[in-house]
């Protein structure tokens, strides 16, 4: 199997650097179509096209109306190509910056992400998670390639709140554990081979990254502020999340996100708060070092994310309904496949359970 590394082109980061996103995109296409909703619309328009002008290239903006959808990105397709554009921006969250590459990947357009939250590792991912018009999971898109550039202004980020730079720390979180399992198991990654020592040394780096900056970055935001310590995590949520994960592969963790969204008690949360606990569950799969299991539950509780179902909104251990979570991570094609060894349902319930006991300690 062939040894894969994807990423952007270019990864720009900076306090200030929607100010310069003219500057930066001009080089792609002299002439552009930005989407954003109508909240980041009023928060950056303005210095938007301030930035464009700057640099004498047309810039047109349209409205996202908040739904990664086959019928949003057809109507956008239609705007971008009456506009003749010839390079895509998408400014805001998530579905905001997967329509985008959407509209990048069927008009062969270059792509330009600016996330305003650093919440997930997907800005950096060549593929977009596809919905109906009414909020359900449809189909992934995937890409051949990744974004063109990726631009975080951290000035932004840090006046979002807090809970969301948390969230993509447990996102983060399972990187490391999920690359060591997959490299273990010499399944290909996400990017279609095996993993390379560069993918694996960002996704480690992203762990060593957490432990030392994350606590000392929430209570940054938590005053909607910005210092080196947000500089790191944002850092490690986006580009060594993004790239480790893609590069180096996803395994029981993600997979027990996917089980958990079975439990309705869950629903409010955000993804990276339930991949915390599938993170500690798959330490618990793997029988890992119980001083690692502490170092992980000690990082959670530090920064506010889940250790335990309590945590997470379960009011009641209901083992049916464990077991339901436990099947559905285990479903054909899930990435708890991609472990060292065969997993069942069993052993994901079990691991679950021992989980919320160690975490509720």
């Amino acid at each position: 199997m062939d040894k894969i590394i994807i990423s952007p082109s270019k990864y720009v980061q900076g306090e200030g650097t929607i100010t310069k996103i003219g500057e930066y995109v001009k080089p792609f296409g002299d002439k552009a179509v930005a989407i954003a909703d109508e909240f980041v619309t009023s928060l950056v328009g303005e210095t938007v096209q301030s930035s464009f002008a700057a640099v004498e290239t047309p810039v047109q903006l349209e409205k996202f109306n908040g739904e990664c959808s086959r019928p949003e990105i057809e109507r956008l397709l239609e705007i971008v190509r009456a506009a003749k554009a010839n390079v895509i921006v998408g400014i805001g969250g998530g579905k905001t910056l997967d329509t985008a590459k959407s509209i990048g990947y069927y008009c062969k357009i270059p792509v330009v992400v600016v996330p305003t939250i650093a919440s997930t590792d997907a800005p950096t991912s060549a593929l977009a998670v596809i919905y109906t018009p009414e909020g359900e999971f449809s189909e992934y898109l995937m890409f051949p390639s990744n974004p063109n550039m990726v631009l975080m202004d951290t000035a932004i980020i840090a006046g979002a709140p807090s809970r969301l730079l948390v969230a993509g720390m447990g996102d983060a979180l399972s990187t490391y554990f999920e690359a060591r399992s997959n490299a273990a198991s010499g399944n290909a990654t996400m990017a279609g081979g095996a993993s390379t020592k560069a993918a694996l040394a960002l996704a480690e780096l992203c762990f060593e990254t957490l432990l030392e900056d994350g606590v000392k970055a929430k209570v940054a935001v938590d005053n909607n502020l910005s210092d080196k310590a947000v500089e790191n995590i944002i850092e490690a949520n986006t580009y060594l999340s993004g790239i480790g994960f893609e590069s180096s592969g996803l395994a029981a963790a993600h997979a027990i996100h996917n089980g958990l969204t079975k439990l309705e008690e869950c629903h409010h949360l955000y993804h990276g708060e339930k991949v915390a606990f599938g993170t500690l569950t798959h330490l618990l799969l793997e029988n890992a070092p119980m001083e690692e299991i502490e170092t992980v539950i000690g990082f959670c509780r530090s920064v506010g994310l889940p250790t335990n179902l309590f945590d997470m909104g379960v009011k009641e251990i209901n083992r049916d309904a464990l077991m339901e979570v436990a099947k559905a991570s285990c479903a054909e094609g899930e990435t708890i496949h991609n472990m060292p060894f065969p997993v069942t349902p069993s052993m994901v319930f079990t691991a679950m359970l021992s989980a919320h006991e160690l975490g509720s300690r």
